[in-house]
């Protein structure tokens, strides 16, 4: 850069701008998205919906236990604050999962026990498979909690092909 009699820098540079045409170009210039991958896209859906599957299953089992859910029940299963938990809530109730009303239990509508029904068969079927292949309880409890949200329907029937081959199933799916 060839700096002007005074020393002075260019008017440009002392704004924080390129000192150039082609270096403005260049700066303001944005790159071209890349199209993301079917199996980049799917992941991301599947981020997206763990957490519903998770609280929805997570009340129906609470329910059954208990009777009822609590906002300070999921608080304390999922060990997060009961403001994680009024927005969680807060987003279920608006894409039709639950209902509740201040300071009273959780409930699930049909769409919410549905999906519940659906992440259970998916976890029971992951844990038997993983059971199957001679995986301690412990780490298996603990692995298909992660691998239930991340596989397809063809992946989930191949585990319980699997499972009905070895005979090592331990509840019926």
């Amino acid at each position: 850069m060839i700096l002007k009699a005074g020393g002075s820098e260019p008017p440009a540079r002392k704004h924080g701008l390129p000192s150039s045409p082609r270096t403005l170009r260049m700066a303001t210039s944005q790159p071209k998205p890349v199209q993301a991958s079917k199996p980049f896209r799917r992941t991301r859906s599947d981020h997206a919906s763990e957490t519903a599957e998770d609280y929805v299953e997570a009340i129906a089992e609470t329910i059954a236990a208990n009777g009822a859910c609590r906002n300070a029940d999921l608080a304390r299963l999922f060990a997060v604050s009961h403001v994680t938990v009024n927005k969680t809530i807060g987003r279920l109730q608006k894409e039709g999962l639950v209902t509740t009303e201040p300071y009273g239990p959780v409930e699930l509508t049909p769409a919410g026990k549905k999906l519940a029904e659906e992440a259970r068969r998916r976890h029971e079927i992951v844990l038997e498979f993983l059971l199957s292949l001679g995986i301690s309880r412990q780490v298996a409890e603990v692995d298909s909690e992660g691998i239930e949200h991340h596989v397809s329907e063809e992946t989930l029937h191949a585990f319980q092909r699997r499972i009905e081959a070895s005979g090592k199933g331990v509840t019926e799916g």
